[in-house]
């Protein structure tokens, strides 16, 4: 026979206050319900499991066998209780932060700031990776949130993920000093056109940024001659300096280093998105929302900042 936990617990309580109607308080239900409980009980065992008298109920010896495990029951719920309790309390607090470099360098110190002023007992941690590792970790529930980079398009992701747009980075072009374009006036574009026969330092941020590079070379009637790929945009910056080649670069990541110079570009105005990716429910984690408010008003002010700023006062500001 299958024996009920609900059967156990109205023993144990039975057991723990000498009555039925203590038994029926504590589980808010009427002493004629407890009752008929101890009835089917003792109908399906067969034996007395409690017995009345003036002075209330007690539980015979086969009662008390069957009133140990609810005990242990109860013991078991409240230790489960304790642990939920405290996982929520631990989560609660807890924000786990995915972001790429430039990212790292720009908009996260002062949204972590303000963060961990509003909540010191907040339990922060921040990782750095490729925006596809990224989001493969958000979805996977190694990562709270995510600050992430797409090139052209909104991000792909599951169903249980949700995207909040952040900014908009320009890409902009970084030249050896000596170029023949470096010559041209600060606030002069470059158009892709004018760059055919050059050599190029690319960067692999993702198939999708190769794929944008690769269509604005093509449209520009370009075929890029590549001496170098690399996953830095300090390394293609500072292998500009060497004079290997040009490279398009994020103005996020843009700083002045000697033997290169930098200029906007006109056509196509090529950009990076800035995303936060985090779950659609952040009950478990109400950092989360906080943080991308504040992730957000950092870059609203990033891009107020950059508003009519000459390139070269931007990359300045930021070396």
């Amino acid at each position: 026979m299958r024996i009920e936990p609900e059967q156990l617990r109205m023993l144990a309580l039975v057991g723990a206050h000498g009555s039925l109607a203590g038994a029926a308080a504590e589980l808010g239900v009427t002493p004629a319900a407890v009752t008929g409980q101890v009835a089917r009980a003792e109908r399906q065992w067969g034996v007395p499991l409690v017995v009345r008298g003036s002075r209330g109920a007690r539980l015979t010896d086969a009662g008390e066998a069957l009133a140990a495990h609810g005990r242990e029951i109860d013991a078991v719920c409240e230790l489960a209780e304790s642990q939920m309790s405290g996982t929520l309390t631990r989560t609660s607090r807890r924000l786990r932060i995915g972001t790429f470099m430039s990212a790292a360098l720009r908009v996260l110190p002062e949204a972590v700031t303000a963060l961990r002023h509003r909540h010191p007992e907040g339990d922060l941690s921040i990782v750095e990776g490729t925006s596809p590792d990224l989001l493969e970790r958000v979805a996977a529930g190694e990562l709270d949130v995510a600050v992430i980079g797409t090139y052209g398009e909104a991000p792909t992701l599951p169903a249980w993920l949700t995207a909040t747009r952040l900014f908009r980075d320009p890409l902009v072009l970084c030249l050896p000093s000596d170029h023949r374009l470096a010559g041209t006036s600060v606030d002069q574009r470059v158009r892709m056109s004018q760059l055919r026969g050059d050599r190029w330092i690319v960067i692999l941020a993702g198939q999708a940024a190769r794929d944008q590079f690769d269509a604005a070379a093509s449209a520009a009637g370009i075929e890029p001659s590549i001496q170098f790929e690399t996953e830095s945009y300090d390394v293609a910056q500072a292998l500009v300096a060497t004079g290997l080649g040009v490279a398009v670069i994020s103005q996020m990541a843009a700083r002045a280093m000697p033997g290169t110079t930098h200029r906007e570009l006109e056509r196509p105005r090529l950009h990076r998105e800035l995303w936060a990716v985090h779950s659609r429910d952040t009950r478990l984690t109400p950092l989360v929302d906080e943080f991308v408010d504040l992730v957000g008003q950092v870059c609203v002010e990033l891009t107020d900042r950059w508003a009519g700023a000459p390139l070269s006062e931007v990359v300045s500001a930021q070396s």
